[in-house]
Parts: C-alpha cells; sequence; structure tokens
C-alpha cells in the first residue's frame, strides 16, 4: 500500500536537503585554463566567476584577440566543469531520498 504520509516527509527532507546543498554551492570552486594555463578561470557552484588570472606576457595590443578568445575559453570552461561537480555534489546530498525517476531533471534547483 502506498504510504502517503512517508511520501510526504521524504519530499519535505528533500526540500530541506536540497535548500542546504545549494546554499553550499557557494563554497564549491572549479578553476579551469586555456592557453596551456595563461588564464585561468575560477567559478563557483552558482556558476559564478570568482576570479580570472592572465599572463602578463598576453597583455599586450597584439595578443588583444587571443587574449579575449582564451578568456572566454577558460571561463566557459570553469562554468561547464562546476555545473557538473555541482550536479554530482546535489545528487549525493540527496541520495535516497527519492526514488530514482527517469528523466527526473534537477535543472530547476538552480545547476
Amino acid at each position: 500500500m502506498f504510504d502517503m504520509m512517508g511520501m510526504m516527509g521524504k519530499v519535505k527532507e528533500l526540500q530541506e536537503k536540497m535548500k542546504q546543498a545549494q546554499h553550499e554551492l557557494q563554497y564549491l570552486t572549479v578553476t579551469a585554463e586555456s592557453g596551456g594555463g595563461l588564464v585561468k578561470a575560477t567559478a563557483n557552484g552558482h556558476r559564478q566567476v570568482l576570479k580570472l588570472d592572465i599572463d602578463e606576457s598576453l597583455l599586450t595590443p597584439q595578443d588583444r584577440e587571443m587574449l579575449a578568445d582564451l578568456v572566454v575559453a577558460a571561463v566557459n570552461k570553469a562554468l561547464s566543469e562546476v555545473g557538473d561537480k555541482a550536479k554530482e555534489e546535489l545528487k549525493n546530498k540527496t541520495s535516497g531520498l527519492m526514488p530514482n525517476l527517469p528523466g527526473l531533471d534537477l535543472s530547476n534547483f538552480g545547476l
């Protein structure tokens, strides 16, 4: 027999775990690089860029276009990696609370 009260309790517990996990995402960081480490971007689990490091050798007028490309590449890589890491963290924190539902999309939870 289906236990509606038990299920409601699980949903409430899941909501609390999700809220806590989302708060903790601000402390999850990833640094990615491009250009062999000439440009480094650090992002947090909320997909916010926190830091950008650019090697001084790229700060010349003739490297302007290449610098822009390297910044874009490093930032996109950092955001992608931190998004994957955040989803994994969220999955670990909520494991066992909800059944494995095919098609369950966690993107509505800010990831």
